[in-house]
């Protein structure tokens, strides 16, 4: 009788299609993805709980969410319920459900974002791999690891982390709709349920790269031009769907019974979408803004400078933003027209092209908006940018390479690594004083593998593939150590910057940015969270990761923080303070009201207690209006208001704003001082 072989167990087999991956792949494809997955990971959760709650403005949304179902829905600043962040609430959601489960911890609330950003990377391979190989999807995929904005944006609580994953999603999907015979429908309808929750995350940046992506399927999708078009319409209605329910429900709930929108001046997300988060970006006219843009739309060169820096086509090269994106933005480059040449006689459906114009047109479009954009802008928001630019990096060296025989394709090689090298020496060159042998072995590198390269398609299989990763290496060399820098500090405030000190904005003595812009007001936090020059104490975080007291504190105090510190990077809360408040916290609806969301944030972080952010995040929204609350205290719902704080203490809310309601306080009772914070008991008015 003849023995049977066993049957492997079906826990075994999926096992070993884990490890294995896909039939037509190389034995080392699926190995080498999950090395990048792991190491990915392991970097981005290193030395993660050095940021603490990072940006304290949206981890108290996220603390509020973790107590409060309706703060939760509404994405609130505080259980309570007084107002709204100044964005929809999705990118808070992993993260207030990660705290309901597991408390309230820095871990809690970033480890949501790093498992964004691992998952953005595996879908980046997805989406590359398909049409290029694997080879292509794992250069993709680690470009995109380390780059130095995505190591700081995966690790932070801003609502980028999120958007990146969806757009992301949302270029795969379309791909996958173009791959199929009469078009893909339920893949078009899952990029337009992507768009939708983008926009649930950072309202219409989400729409950035919908043009184009429109276009290509329009233009290159294999079914009938009717169908097409038929099929764009379903996927519009999956976003409007995907998208538009909350806005409804928000926009149809009786104003009195949810918080106020923050950002808004009318208590409207509409207006919340198309001005402050929509075209008072693009033309600087921000109502309710810290600032305004300010800068004029540039020519080629920059534009004129502004608070926000200079505009033009060179703004993504700049001191500002170099370091945080542009290491490899002109291979990028370079690449596209590369694969767009390569492709040019494929016929009107070839899927390569396709990802070419897909991957191409979301870089332009979005790098074109970022490069003249007049209002707000910070650096982190170039992390939009480094899926796109990873996907061509990783297409185009692919296509290059299977193309080197040719003199011209491997000339375009030795000239896209040969570029690169010399960019990453001179951005190098902008830190002089971090590794500054790097730079010089960046460019001896670069050289080498140009030259091995160029005569590619003349040498043997091993040294091609010898000069092709010395020209990785070269090419990755300076985002890595930026990386690692990034890595190796704590981030906190609502503007922070990868690599080392010097890799954002640059200022000079007297507290002006050199590349044509103005220094933000006292306090802002300045590059990587160190601390400011030439007397701007506090807001900012030391490169050892301590907070620094806010502006007009000494350390150790209970933080009132007054001017610019608390509204842009909160206050250090000394446990007199955090006594005080929480003694008969439970008394009363809010424990306490500040001026400004990031300082009451810090007191509402220090108890988990709610503290109304008088004015919302720039104190400048009228939220409360004096009338209401005057209201508030008759009604003993407020215990104690904290003085100074946000720059509507100073002054910037308007009438019925958080200017009258601290001039009432300041008039009505008595200031008692705590620590070094300074308290108004609103249950004991003066006789």
């Amino acid at each position: 009788m003849t023995a049977t072989a066993p049957t492997p167990a079906a826990g075994e087999t999926r096992l070993v299609r884990l490890w294995r991956g896909r039939p037509e792949d190389a034995p080392w494809a699926r190995p080498a993805l999950l090395g990048l997955l792991a190491v990915t990971t392991a970097l981005y959760l290193w030395n993660l709980s050095a940021s603490g709650y990072a940006n304290s403005f949206y981890s108290a949304a996220v603390q509020a969410g973790g107590e409060s179902w309706k703060a939760f829905f509404f994405g609130s600043l505080d259980a309570a319920n007084a107002i709204t962040v100044d964005k929809p609430p999705a990118a808070l959601w992993p993260m207030a459900l990660s705290v309901r489960l597991f408390g309230l911890g820095s871990w809690q609330i970033l480890v949501p974002e790093v498992l964004m950003g691992v998952a953005t990377v595996a879908v980046l391979y997805a989406a590359v791999r398909r049409r290029f190989g694997a080879g292509a999807g794992l250069i993709a995929g680690a470009v995109l690891a380390l780059t130095p904005v995505a190591a700081l944006m995966f690790r932070f609580n801003n609502p980028d982390a999120l958007l990146a994953l969806l757009m992301t999603v949302a270029v795969y999907a379309v791909l996958r709709a173009l791959e199929q015979a009469e078009g893909g429908t339920k893949w078009l309808v899952g990029a337009g349920v992507a768009f939708g929750l983008a926009f649930l995350t950072k309202t219409l940046q989400a729409f950035l790269i919908l043009p184009p992506l429109a276009l290509v399927y329009a233009v290159c999708a294999p079914a009938r031009p009717l169908k097409r078009f038929g099929q764009l319409g379903l996927a519009g209605l999956a976003l409007l769907a995907s998208g538009g329910w909350w806005v409804a429900l928000v926009e149809l709930w009786p104003a009195a019974s949810r918080p106020y929108v923050g950002g808004s001046q009318n208590n409207s997300f509409l207006e919340l979408t198309f001005g402050y988060n929509g075209l008072g970006r693009i033309n600087g006219n921000e109502v309710g803004s810290v600032g305004g843009g300010g800068g004029g739309m540039g020519g080629p060169g920059g534009g004129q400078g502004g608070r926000w820096g200079e505009t033009g086509l060179l703004r993504m090269f700049d001191d500002s933003n170099g370091g945080q994106i542009s290491w490899l933005l002109p291979a990028a480059l370079l690449l596209l027209l590369a694969g767009l040449v390569v492709t040019r006689k494929a016929p009107r459906t070839d899927t390569a092209r396709a990802a070419f114009l897909a991957w191409g047109g979301s870089l332009l479009m979005t790098l074109g908006v970022f490069s003249f954009m007049a209002g707000i802008f910070h650096e982190y928001y170039t992390v939009a940018l480094a899926p796109y630019l990873a996907a061509l990096i990783g297409m185009g060296a692919a296509v290059l390479w299977e193309e080197r025989t040719a003199p011209l394709a491997s000339a375009g090689l030795a000239v896209v690594v040969g570029a690169t090298a010399w960019w990453g020496w001179v951005l190098l060159g902008r830190t002089p004083d971090h590794l500054p042998w790097l730079r010089w072995a960046v460019l001896a590198v670069g050289a080498v593998a140009a030259l091995g390269l160029l005569l590619a398609g003349r040498t043997g299989r091993r040294l091609g593939l010898a000069a092709a990763g010395l020209g990785l290496a070269a090419g990755l060399a300076g985002p890595f150590a930026y990386t690692l820098e990034t890595l190796s500090t704590g981030h906190q405030g609502s503007i922070v910057t990868a690599g080392p000190s010097g890799a954002g904005p640059r200022m000079d003595g007297g507290g002006r940015r050199t590349d044509g812009g103005v220094r933000p007001p006292n306090g802002m936090q300045p590059p990587n969270g160190t601390q400011p020059p030439n007397g701007f104490p506090g807001g900012g975080q030391n490169r050892n990761g301590r907070q620094p007291p806010a502006f007009g504190e000494r350390a150790g105090g209970g933080g009132g923080g007054g001017g610019m510190a608390g509204l842009l990077n909160g206050a250090s809360v000394g446990t007199e303070a955090k006594a005080k408040l929480l003694q008969d916290a439970d008394a009363y609806t809010w424990a306490a009201a500040a001026i400004g969301a990031q300082n009451a944030a810090s007191y509402q972080l220090a108890t988990e207690k709610p503290v109304m952010a008088i004015g919302g995040f720039n104190g400048s929204d009228p939220s409360p209006t004096l009338a209401r609350f005057k209201q508030y205290v008759a009604e003993g719902r407020i215990h104690y208001f904290i003085g100074g704080g946000g720059g509507g203490g100073g002054g910037m809310g308007g009438p019925g704003g958080s200017s009258e309601i601290s001039t009432w306080v300041q008039e009505n009772f008595t200031p008692t001082t705590v620590g070094n914070a300074t308290f108004y008991d609103l249950t004991a008015p003066k006789k």
